[in-house]
């Protein structure tokens, strides 16, 4: 079993880092916000740091899983980064949903150190990390994809090397633009239903079979029946995710007119207070 760190305990790293400990490593953990680390350690009787560097000392495999391209260079670069106790034959893998380009960065910083990198951002959600049963889209070279894999398996029901470093987050945002307009779809599918005077419940329950199926479909619809948007990836999240998107597309000339159409209705449920409403949350701005 290895030697683990993990920076990052919000609603995926938590569990992630708990089903680490179930696999049988032993785990230490970096939380900006220490009360959350404390927590963690009390329930699953690991250890703490209180720095990112402290954490990564000694350890094998360092995992990152934090908000955004800024909170990730901190935890990584910073004055009190991992880079700075990261061993030689190290590896860090990096859970962030990030953009590709400080991706590459880190890999480059990583490699002048001769420890290892993979940007492996997960798809699943809060419940896909609390039963370990993500989806891991990876980049990086072969070598450090195969020492890292086991680790991951910990919290995976799916993992996919894709190729060079960057390559995670690119598939990552490929998802994302599947999401969006899946959910867009959902949303102005539950408006029309309901104004065309049919009982959604029985409509779900035989679309949803067909060619129109989908997760979002299966998982979502009883919820945005019930007008209840507490149930996973926040739309502040999904905003944040997608300006990555609109801002790769901006770099490869791919035409995202609908994802930035998207985009924007995630702005008007934002502007109605819903930022941490779900991503099924479009539903609200056709029905305010």
């Amino acid at each position: 079993m290895a030697k683990v760190a993990f920076i990052g305990l919000g609603t995926m790293g938590y569990p992630m880092a708990g089903h680490l400990v179930k696999a049988g490593h032993e785990v230490c953990v970096y939380n900006r916000t220490l009360s959350k680390a404390e927590q963690w350690v009390s329930q699953y009787g690991q250890h703490l740091a209180l720095t990112p560097a402290a954490a990564a000392e000694g350890a094998e495999f360092v995992m990152t899983c934090v908000g955004n391209d800024q909170d990730l260079r901190q935890v990584t670069l910073g004055e009190e980064g991992v880079i700075h106790t990261l061993g030689r034959d190290a590896v860090l893998i990096d859970h962030t949903t990030a953009s590709a380009a400080i991706a590459r960065e880190l890999d480059a910083a990583c490699r002048e150190q001769g420890a290892g990198f993979l940007d492996a951002p997960v798809s699943g959600g809060q419940a896909g990390a609390e039963n370990g049963a993500l989806g891991i889209m990876v980049g990086g070279d072969d070598a450090t994809f195969a020492r890292g894999e086991p680790i991951m398996q910990a919290y995976a029901k799916a993992i996919k090397h894709l190729g060079e470093a960057g390559n995670g987050q690119l598939t990552k945002m490929v998802n994302q633009i599947c999401i969006a307009g899946l959910l867009q779809g959902l949303a102005e599918a539950t408006h029309f239903l309901k104004r065309a005077g049919l009982e959604g419940e029985a409509v779900f329950d035989v679309i949803q079979h067909g060619a129109a199926g989908s997760w979002q479909m299966s998982n979502r619809h009883q919820t945005m029946l019930n007008d209840q948007y507490d149930f996973g990836f926040a739309v502040d999240w999904m905003r944040k995710d997608l300006s990555l998107v609109l801002d790769e597309a901006r770099r490869n000339g791919a035409r995202l007119p609908v994802t930035a159409l998207v985009d924007q209705f995630y702005a008007d449920v934002q502007e109605m207070g819903g930022g941490r409403w779900d991503t099924s949350s479009p539903l609200k701005r056709l029905e305010p």
